[in-house]
């Protein structure tokens, strides 16, 4: 189904038994996130919650904070409108295989297409929610009411009615050793100057006053690549953040789509609607018209670049401070009943895994286009991500694993990977335990492991140069004569078929 608004979601969410309400007061400094990051710790992810109180400073903020909302695979299948993720990968996986593409520029070609069916293709409206309330920075001015109370909301007094800002947004300070608040879950739209082509990435963003943040965009991201373009014809380059409205989006931006592929087109795709578009106020970009907040902006290439960091990140880390471009704020608009999307980052598990997982399940098919021996691929959250990546292939000749490692290397997002283990169809790669069986009882060190050297995950604390570093490809599966295998391959201890249906049959008769 098509959420038309983030609130909807969250109504779904809480009707399905996966959202808490929390009604006492909390701090968006520290509190809320130590309290999400509990949550998200439970078996399946915990709970979405839904902070109603939360303080900025001390005083109760007019928007209530949502965090954990994509925490758990049942949430992730709310979201997509389905039973299930392996629902939607199926779909997908059946327009891709319409007609097999030949090649990857093909299979690209393909992917293009599929996402334009089912009313994909977003479509240009006059207005919408998200213009509820309209600030532009530069005027000083106000469209409707500054704070216009939600349905069934009672504005605190404590709160003074001043315009929107940065400032009086619940955004949230995460860890300790923060640099300060940054908003976690904003999807940034940003336009290819050459092609026009659109892009939604995600890319965390430091508040350092009422009109300014950083933009951590790291330097592989498509987002960077629009940047490096303005950087070099001098002009200010239009950037528009879009935060709530249909949780598709933040997947979406998240999603390993290929360069030039919109994201909007698939989130079309997954909601089975189109995504009502309205152009900014203040630049050209245009944004969901069903967004909770939307800030728009720029990043001028004249400017010097401005520390940012240091940052609790996904690698259990902190990220320390580097140089990053600054963000302009011209406007903030929002719906009247506008919540605030976010999540926390840090040591696993934590709500992106279920995120990452459920894009993995999504792309599978797209793998399997072009390495049609690839059964399946996870990401075992301990791994944070791109960092520890197993797949099981269908093996039918020498050398086949590397194959595969080599191939998944030069695919996007997988070129981060830094351990990489290839193990036999039969295997459970969602089983950590049992790839590990088999890592450990298959491979001879020295014979089935590949060291190689490539592009390394900015954020990757390990390597001797950012964006630089080594990778490990293990071939865990069995050996065969080509591979200079000599001995006899032992079979591996199973009980037999017959002796597991007569006790299925004892254990069920005795309950």
């Amino acid at each position: 189904m098509a959420f038309t608004s983030f609130n909807e979601f969250l109504a779904a969410l809480e009707e399905a038994g996966e959202l808490l309400r929390i009604n006492e007061p909390v701090a968006t400094e520290l509190e809320i996130t130590a309290l999400a990051d509990r949550e998200m710790k439970k078996p399946g992810g915990g709970k979405a919650l839904l902070i109603e109180k939360p303080t900025i400073n001390g005083e109760i903020s007019p928007f209530p904070v949502a965090i954990n909302t994509l925490g758990s695979w049942r949430r992730m299948a709310i979201s997509l409108g389905a039973d299930s993720v392996d629902d939607v990968a199926s779909d997908l996986g059946a327009l891709m295989k319409a007609k097999p593409p030949t090649s990857l520029g093909e299979a690209v070609k393909l992917l293009g297409t599929a996402f334009q069916l089912r009313h994909a293709r977003p479509r240009r409206v006059a207005t919408g929610p998200c213009k509820d309330v309209v600030h532009k920075m530069d005027s000083l001015s106000t469209r409707s009411e500054a704070w216009p109370p939600a349905p069934d909301w009672k504005k605190p007094d404590a709160i003074d009615p001043a315009p929107p800002s940065l400032l009086n947004i619940p955004i949230l300070r995460c860890w300790p050793l923060d640099g300060g608040r940054f908003v976690t879950l904003p999807c940034v739209i940003t336009r290819d100057p050459d092609t026009g082509e659109r892009n939604v990435g995600m890319y965390r963003m430091q508040v350092y006053d009422d009109r300014s943040t950083g933009m951590h965009w790291q330097l592989q991201k498509v987002a960077a690549r629009h940047g490096r373009r303005y950087y070099e014809a001098g002009e200010r380059m239009p950037v528009a953040v879009v935060l709530g409205g249909d949780p598709v989006f933040p997947f979406c931006a998240t999603a390993p789509l290929p360069d030039g592929l919109d994201e909007l087109l698939l989130a079309g795709w997954l909601r089975k609607k189109s995504i009502d578009l309205v152009k900014c106020e203040t630049n050209d970009l245009e944004v969901p018209a069903n967004a909770d907040f939307v800030i728009e902006g720029y990043i001028d290439p004249k400017e010097p670049l401005r520390e940012e960091g240091p940052f609790g990140d996904h690698t259990g880390y902190y990220t320390l401070p580097e140089p990053y471009p600054v963000f302009h704020v011209t406007a903030i608009t929002h719906r009247r009943d506008a919540v605030y999307p976010a999540t926390i980052v840090g040591i696993p598990p934590m709500e992106d895994f279920y995120i990452g997982a459920a894009s993995v399940k999504l792309f599978l098919p797209i793998f399997q286009m072009n390495f049609p021996e690839i059964v399946d691929i996870a990401l075992p959250a301990e791994g944070v991500f791109h960092n520890l990546v197993f797949v099981s292939i269908r093996k039918t000749y020498p050398m086949q694993a590397y194959k595969i490692m080599h191939g998944l290397w030069g695919m996007g997002q997988m070129m981060f990977t830094k351990y990489l283990v290839v193990v036999d169809h039969d295997v459970d790669v969602h089983n950590t335990s049992e790839v590990l069986f088999h890592l450990t009882a298959n491979t001879d060190p020295q014979r089935d492991s590949i060291l190689s050297r490539g592009p390394a995950d900015v954020l990757d604390h390990a390597t001797s140069e950012i964006a630089v570093g080594g990778k490990l490809g293990i071939d865990a599966t069995k050996k065969l004569s080509g591979e200079g295998f000599k001995r006899e391959w032992p079979p591996l201890i199973r009980h037999s078929t017959e002796a597991q249906a007569r006790i299925d049959a004892l254990l069920k008769s005795i309950g």
